[in-house]
C-alpha cells in the first residue's frame, strides 16, 4: 500500500527519529540527501495523508537541537524526548567530522496537530554517554506511577551495551543494576516494551568477546539474537542467543538497522541488512516480515446474537487485534449424545494451537512462498468469504525444545518459537489440503486475519440490512452487512467516516404461551406483560440442575473472523469428554474425525469463545445464553432505521422475512436506568414505547432521557422491536445505537 501523500513531503532521509502519536506521526532529524544532516521536524496526519513541516519555538535557555542521525525520539503524553546522535562537525557534507552527542531536549506538543516548542530541562545525575544507534523507551508500572526512559546500548567509536534509566518525573539519571546475563555490545538493533518486558532484537555486535577491539575486517558482525529486560526486576532474559544455528530459517536471521513495532502483545520485525560484502561494495538488505507473539491473546467479549432461527444462530463477538482465529464452542440445556464409534486415538496429541504454557511464539510472513496444501475441513461453504481454519494452524511445542520437521533446537524456557507462512490475498478466503506434519501455516494475506467491525461517524440515517441467508452449517461471514457495517441512506456525508454505529442483535424473547419462555444473553425480557415498564427478569423454569464442572462444551469450529453462523457442532468422543472440561484451553482435535450434531428447535444454548494467536488458545469469554426459534412464530423484524431529529428519533422496521401467519402487532422497547440494573448490571430493563401495527415509531426526547447506556462492549442505548402473530411473539430484532463519549446521568 502506497498513500498518495501531499503537503510538504520531506525528503527520503535515514537514520532519523519517529514516533506515533494516534494518527499523526512525527520525523525528526536524520541524514538527507547528499550526505547531509538535518535538524527538520516533519508532521504526518496520517487519517488524511497530510505531510506538515512544523516549526517548534527555540528553547527559551539554549539552542534547539544541532542536525543530527543516529538519535533517539520518544514520545510519553503529549511530549517527545530527544536524546544523543551524531553530528558532522564540518559544514562539508562532504568532509564528516564525526561529534558523538549526549544532548537532551524536551518536545511539547499540541493536542491533535502541531507542536508547541523545544525545552532543555534541567537533570540531575549523572548523563549518559555520547552516542549514536542506540534505543530509548519509556515504561510506566501500572503500581507505580512514575514514568521511566530507559537507554540501551549504542556506538561512540565503540559499541555499547549500558543500560541507564531516567525518572521522568523527578529528571533524574541514573544506572540501574540488572541481573541475568547482559547482551552483548551492539548498535542499530530494536528494543520495544510490551507489557513489563523491553523486547531487544539483532543489531551490530563484535565479532569476538575478548574485549580486544581490532582493526582488522570483520571486527563487527550483525546478529540474530533476541532477548528482553524485565523493566520490574530488571533482569536479563535471553529468548535466542547469538550462537544459535538456525539450519531450518524459522528463525530471523541476523540483521541491524531493521525496524520493530508492537501492535498489542505482537512483536513485529521488518527488514534490515544483514552486513556489509566488500566484494559487492554494498549492503546486503533483508525483505522478510517477522512476527513474535509473546503471550496469549486476552479474552473476547461475550457473544452476542444477530439473529436466531429454529434450528440456528447468526452470532458475532468484538474482534481481538492480532490473532489467527476463534475458537467458538456450545453447550445445550438438553442431553447432548457423544459421538459413538470414535476412539480417543483417533485425535492427534499434536494438534493445532496448542494451549500449553504461557511462552512467545515467533513466525515469518515472507513475501512470497510456494503454495503448501492444507488437510481439508468439512464445513459447509455457503461464499467465498467463508473462514473456518483448518483443525492442524500450528505444531505444538515443548517449553524448552522446538521440533521442526523433526529437528530439535533450543530455545528459552517459557517460550515457543514457530514459523508461520502466509499466502497471497488472493487464497486468503479458503483453505487448500495440506500433509505436512509439522510447519502448517495460518492462511491469511497480513499479519491481523481478523475482520474489523467499521465504525460510523456523524450519521443522520442509518439502515441495518440483515442477511437473508442462514444456510450454513458452521460458517463465518467477513463482510456480513448486520454485524459489520451499517448502510447510509444519507449523501452528505460525502464519504466521510461516520459515527453511531447501529447493529442488529436479535434475541428470543418470552411469547405469550408458557412453553416458549427462553432465556438470552444477559437480559431477558417478556412480551406478554402489558405494563410499560418491566423487568427482564425471566420466570423461573423447571430444569434439571446443571454443575458447572459437569457440563460439557462442544467444539462449533476455529473462525477467522468474528461472526459465524451456527447450526451444528462436533460431538466428542466419550474417551475424551472428560479430558476436555478439565482443561479450558485444552488441545483442539482433529474436526475430519468427529459427528456432527444438528440443533434442535426451541433449546437454550450456552455459547462462549477464545482467540488463538501463535502462542495458543486464550481464555475464553463471559458466557452467552440463547434459544432456538419454535415453529410457528413470526421471525424477527429486519432493515432497522434510526433517523435522528432536533427533538426526537424516528424508528422503522420491515416485516419478518418469514411472518408465519398474520402479522397482529409490532412492540418496541428502550432498555432503560433501574435500580436493577446498579445491583446486576448485566439484567437489562426495558419499557415499551411503542404497540401497533405501523412499521415505524418515534421515540422522544423525554424517553430517551431514561434510557440505559450500555456499556458491555462501546456505549450503545439499546431497543428491542419484535413481531405477534397468533401463535405470540417471535424473537425480536436489538439494535445498539452507539453514542460515542457520552456522560450518563445517575
Amino acid at each position: 500500500f502506497l498513500p498518495a501523500v501531499r503537503g510538504d513531503i520531506p525528503p527520503g532521509c535515514a537514520a532519523h527519529g519517529f514516533v506515533c502519536d494516534g494518527t499523526r506521526i512525527l520525523v525528526f532529524g536524520g541524514m538527507v540527501e547528499y550526505g547531509r544532516y538535518s535538524n527538520d521536524l516533519y508532521e504526518l496526519q496520517a487519517s488524511r495523508w497530510l505531510w506538515k513541516k512544523v516549526k517548534p519555538q527555540a528553547p527559551s535557555t539554549g539552542s534547539p537541537p544541532c542536525p543530527r542521525l543516529g538519535h533517539s525520539f520518544s514520545l510519553y503524553g503529549n511530549k517527545c524526548y530527544l536524546f544523543g546522535g551524531l553530528a558532522n562537525e564540518s559544514e562539508d557534507s562532504n568532509n564528516n567530522v564525526p561529534r558523538y552527542l549526549n544532548d537532551f531536549y524536551e518536545l511539547e506538543l499540541q493536542h491533535g496537530s502541531g507542536v508547541v516548542g523545544w525545552s532543555i530541562p534541567v537533570t540531575k545525575g549523572v548523563l549518559p554517554s555520547p552516542r549514536e544507534s542506540h534505543t530509548a523507551i519509556v515504561y510506566c508500572r501500572k503500581d507505580v506511577g512514575s514514568p521511566k526512559m530507559y537507554i540501551f546500548g549504542g556506538m561512540c567509536g565503540c559499541r555499547l551495551n549500558d543500560l541507564w534509566e531516567l525518572d521522568i518525573e523527578t529528571m533524574t539519571w541514573s544506572r540501574p543494576e540488572t541481573k541475568g546475563t547482559v547482551p552483548l555490545p551492539r548498535s542499530l538493533h530494536t528494543a520495544n516494551v510490551i507489557g513489563n518486558k523491553m523486547y531487544v532484537f539483532g543489531g551490530w555486535v563484535p565479532q569476538s568477546t575478548g574485549g580486544e577491539i581490532s582493526t582488522h575486517d570483520g571486527e563487527w558482525r550483525c546478529t540474530g539474537s533476541f532477548c528482553y529486560l524485565n523493566l520490574d526486576t530488571t533482569e536479563w532474559i535471553g529468548l535466542i542467543s547469538d550462537c544459535q544455528e538456525d539450519k531450518s530459517n524459522s528463525l530471523p536471521g541476523p540483521r541491524a538497522g531493521h525496524c520493530a513495532v508492537a501492535v498489542g502483545t505482537r512483536l513485529y520485525i521488518w527488514s534490515g541488512r544483514d552486513g556489509y560484502r566488500k566484494a559487492w561494495n554494498n549492503q546486503v538488505c533483508c525483505k522478510d516480515l517477522w512476527y513474535l507473539d509473546t503471550e496469549k491473546p486476552p479474552a473476547p467479549s461475550q457473544v452476542q446474537l444477530i439473529r436466531a432461527t429454529t434450528n440456528s444462530f447468526q452470532v458475532k463477538w468484538d474482534d481481538v487485534p492480532t490473532v489467527e482465529g476463534y475458537l467458538l464452542q456450545l453447550h445445550a440445556d438438553s442431553p447432548v449424545p457423544s459421538a459413538t464409534g470414535i476412539h480417543a486415538a483417533g485425535v492427534p496429541e499434536t494438534s493445532v494451537l496448542s494451549s500449553q504454557g504461557s511462552g512467545s511464539s515467533l513466525h515469518q510472513s515472507p513475501q512470497s512462498l510456494p503454495s503448501v496444501p492444507y488437510p481439508e475441513v468439512k464445513v459447509d461453504h455457503p461464499s467465498p468469504t467463508n473462514n473456518v481454519i483448518p483443525n492442524n494452524v500450528q505444531v505444538s511445542l515443548s517449553s524448552n525444545s522446538l521440533k521442526v520437521e523433526g529437528k530439535e533446537k533450543v530455545a528459552a524456557s517459557e517460550n515457543k518459537i514457530t514459523q508461520e507462512m502466509m499466502k497471497k490475498h488472493a487464497d486468503a478466503t479458503g483453505f487448500k489440503d495440506s500433509n505436512a506434519p509439522s510447519l502448517l501455516p495460518v492462511c491469511a494475506s497480513s499479519p491481523q486475519t481478523t475482520a474489523n467491525v467499521g465504525e460510523l461517524h456523524d450519521l443522520d440515517k442509518r439502515t441495518v440490512n440483515p442477511d437473508a441467508s442462514v444456510s450454513s452449517t458452521v460458517s463465518s461471514t467477513q463482510s456480513m452487512v448486520t454485524q459489520q457495517a451499517v448502510k447510509t441512506e444519507s449523501s452528505s456525508t460525502n464519504g466521510a467516516i461516520v459515527k453511531d454505529e447501529t447493529s442488529l442483535t436479535t434475541f428470543n424473547s418470552k411469547s405469550e404461551a408458557a412453553e416458549t419462555a427462553c432465556t438470552v444473553p444477559s437480559t431477558r425480557v417478556n412480551t406478554g406483560q402489558t405494563n410499560d415498564s418491566h423487568s427482564s427478569k425471566p420466570p423461573q423454569r423447571q430444569m434439571a440442575p446443571v454443575k458447572t464442572r459437569d457440563r460439557q462444551w462442544y467444539d462449533v469450529g476455529i473462525f477467522k473472523n468474528n461472526s459465524a453462523v451456527v447450526s451444528q457442532f462436533y460431538l466428542l468422543p466419550e474417551e475424551t469428554m472428560s479430558a476436555s472440561n478439565k482443561m479450558e484451553s485444552a488441545n483442539v482435535p482433529d474436526y475430519r474425525l468427529l459427528k456432527k450434531q444438528d440443533l434442535f428447535p426451541g433449546t437454550v444454548y450456552r455459547f462462549r469463545v477464545a482467540a488463538i494467536n501463535g502462542c495458543g488458545v486464550g481464555p475464553f469469554s463471559k458466557i452467552s445464553e440463547f434459544k432456538t426459534c419454535i415453529p410457528g412464530f413470526p421471525g424477527a423484524p429486519s432493515t432497522v432505521k434510526i433517523t435522528k431529529s432536533v427533538d426526537c428519533i424516528h424508528l422503522s422496521w420491515e416485516p419478518p422475512a418469514s411472518p408465519s401467519g398474520n402479522i397482529l402487532e409490532y412492540s418496541a422497547y428502550l432498555a432503560i436506568r433501574s435500580t436493577q440494573l446498579q445491583e446486576n448490571p448485566s439484567q437489562l430493563v426495558f419499557m415499551r414505547i411503542y404497540c401497533g401495527l405501523k412499521t415505524s415509531c418515534v421515540v422522544t426526547a423525554a424517553q430517551l432521557s431514561n434510557a440505559h447506556v450500555d456499556y458491555t462492549s462501546r456505549p450503545a442505548i439499546v431497543f428491542r422491536i419484535s413481531a405477534k402473530n397468533e401463535r405470540g411473539y417471535g424473537p425480536a430484532t436489538q439494535v445498539r445505537w452507539l453514542q460515542g463519549k457520552i456522560s450518563v446521568r445517575r
